[in-house]
């Protein structure tokens, strides 16, 4: 087991639950709004277990194999690309099930769910993969799946300040320091 290869798992059950969405009539809206509603928690969690297991560990071994700027890129990147699509659930939530409006906020949580994992999957995951080690992946991907388990009801959203989430990661690491490391030094 592998957690870019569960991450990966993820990411297809969510591009095949937007697809199923984009093939039912408008006017079933009970069957719309139970097949949103498994997505719209499914992408919360998924965003969830990412920041607390996946990008600190991603920091730690860029940090470590001196690739601080990249990790810490690709890692702000994702949490503000997290906050985009939080936001876009939110506003799907805020219009009547199969209305124009609704769909207008689906799609963008699509596109930037979407644009999201096509980042991932071409940096933060293939650097995982080059940078930590088989054991590592599975100790990891063994607390994912754990975590999605644990928390299979959903969580609840939060946006949070990218800076501030790589600083407080990086606080955490062993060796780091008070924010001693990357490019995120405070001045």
């Amino acid at each position: 087991m592998d957690i870019t290869e569960l991450i990966l798992d993820d990411h297809h059950e969510q591009r095949r639950l937007f697809a199923i969405l984009e093939q039912i009539d408008r006017a079933e809206t009970g069957v719309l709004s139970a097949i949103w509603g498994r997505l719209s928690a499914f992408l919360e969690l998924h965003a969830k277990a990412e920041e607390e297991i996946f990008y600190p560990a991603l920091l730690q071994v860029g940090i470590a194999a001196r690739r601080t700027g990249r990790v810490e890129d690709e890692t702000l990147d994702a949490i503000h690309d997290h906050n985009e699509i939080r936001n876009a659930i939110a506003e799907a939530e805020r219009h009547q099930v199969g209305t124009d409006d609704w769909f207008a906020a689906v799609a963008a949580a699509n596109l930037a769910n979407s644009d999201h994992m096509a980042e991932e999957e071409r940096e933060g995951l293939t650097d995982f993969r080059r940078l930590a080690g088989l054991p590592r992946r599975h100790q990891l991907a063994v607390a994912f799946a754990a975590y999605e388990a644990r928390h299979y009801a959903g969580v609840k959203p939060v946006d949070q300040d990218p800076a501030d989430y790589v600083r407080a990661v990086e606080e955490k690491l062993p060796g780091s320091g008070s924010l001693s490391v990357g490019s995120l030094k405070p001045n």
